[in-house]
């Protein structure tokens, strides 16, 4: 009989088996959260080209896509034909001893397939079955495809992002209702753990991009709820606060934080502007919110009159919270990211050593970490079917009939 892959001795949630049923970006985040904590997740991809994101190309390495490989590091992979009755035999076997079944498939998926929620939780009582989606499982718009840009512009995030009033509706750069939503399902996974912890009962859970995308909202929706008024773009500053924005100095911009009274008069001192300081337009928060192009204006030939690094000292020495801009690669080379484990290295089957992005809670007792890299295209088909009790020859049988499939380095 083959073994499965080694059950994880760290993190948290080592001991906890996930069978992921997700693909592109959502689930997948789920997934990688609670792989990275120690839980076992092995991804069950389509038998025929697997999950979507393998062909986000460019770019690539040895042949893999770079997003793919982002999305699934640390993760078990079986490649399954669920569309034959022998592979939902195999997905039912893997599920007698697993905790979490995670599914971003579009809404009646996993019905027609026989493995909805309703008929699951018959055989698998303590199941968390986590479902993502565009918009949720109920509601009108239960049946709508949903993706991170349109859950984007129905949130509102794309009336509020942007570099003023007038300007085209902008979407962030990065696809934040995907990642959120991905994020809010693994917090909503540990919580019905803790529930079934305490009375042995599995749970449904539901989430989409949709909401995720409000949840960014809240500054936002207070103001609106407050006054009617929907809130619209301010480029980098603050809706409630100020100075809290980028300034632009004599190489690059930086960004500051003087968000409360004490910084205020903190910033001053380092600008030497005291005589900012009596100015009725700038005297109290409140004062400069309703001036906020005025002080923009005050402040800016300060910034322009030295560069981001002479910037960055003063401010820092001063007291007063302050970063610079920084590409993606600059991030990713920067020592406090380095120093925090947010850049890790991991051997990937075909590729060798490579780089990705590590976990970002950390525990003093159970610590986590990125355990290995993405799977190629069911690498660990043999190794989960005799983890699951599959004999050799039901193995090889399975193989025969294009069940399953995988992917050798």
């Amino acid at each position: 009989m083959s073994p499965q892959p080694a059950p994880r001795r760290h993190g948290p949630l080592a001991g906890l088996k996930v069978i992921e049923l997700a693909h592109i970006m959502a689930g997948p985040v789920c997934g990688l959260m609670l792989a990275d904590m120690g839980a076992t997740v092995i991804k069950v991809e389509k038998i025929d080209g697997g999950d979507d994101t393998r062909r986000s190309v460019p770019p690539s390495l040895a042949g893999e896509s770079a997003a793919y490989l982002m999305m699934n590091r640390g993760k078990s992979g079986l490649a399954l034909d669920l569309k034959t009755p022998e592979g939902r035999d195999v997905l039912r076997r893997l599920l007698g001893d697993a905790d979490v079944l995670i599914e971003n498939y579009r809404a009646g998926t996993m019905e027609r397939l026989g493995l909805g929620y309703d008929t699951l939780r018959q055989d698998y009582p303590r199941l968390i079955y986590c479902a993502l989606s565009g918009f949720g499982r109920s509601g009108p718009y239960a049946e709508r495809p949903g993706f991170d840009l349109v859950a984007q512009g129905m949130s509102g995030l794309m009336s509020i992002t942007g570099a003023g009033p007038g300007q085209p509706p902008m979407k962030c750069g990065a696809p934040v209702t995907d990642i959120a939503a991905g994020i809010l399902a693994a917090m909503g996974v540990l919580a019905a753990y803790t529930h079934r912890l305490r009375t042995g009962e599995g749970q449904a859970v539901d989430t989409s991009l949709l909401e995720a995308g409000i949840t960014l909202t809240y500054w936002q929706s207070a103001i609106a709820m407050a006054t009617g008024v929907a809130p619209g773009p301010m480029g980098s500053a603050h809706p409630l606060n100020a100075p809290y924005a980028a300034f632009e100095t004599s190489d690059g911009w930086i960004t500051l934080g003087a968000a409360n009274q004490t910084n205020w008069l903190r910033l001053l001192d380092v600008l030497g502007a005291g005589d900012l300081a009596g100015d009725p337009r700038f005297a109290q928060n409140r004062d400069r919110m309703a001036n906020r192009e005025a002080l923009a204006a005050a402040l800016a030939p300060h910034f322009r009159a030295a560069d981001s690094a002479t910037w960055l000292a003063r401010l820092e020495a001063g007291g007063v919270p302050a970063g610079p801009v920084l590409d993606v690669l600059a991030m990713q080379a920067d020592p406090q990211v380095r120093a925090r484990d947010m850049v890790v290295e991991v051997d990937h089957t075909r590729i060798g050593p490579m780089q990705t992005l590590g976990l970002p809670v950390k525990f003093s007792r159970t610590p986590g970490r990125v355990d290995g890299p993405a799977p190629l295209l069911g690498e660990h088909s043999r190794a989960i079917l005799g983890g699951a009790g599959y004999a050799q020859e039901e193995i090889e049988g399975l193989f025969a009939r294009g069940v399953v499939r995988e992917t050798l380095g």
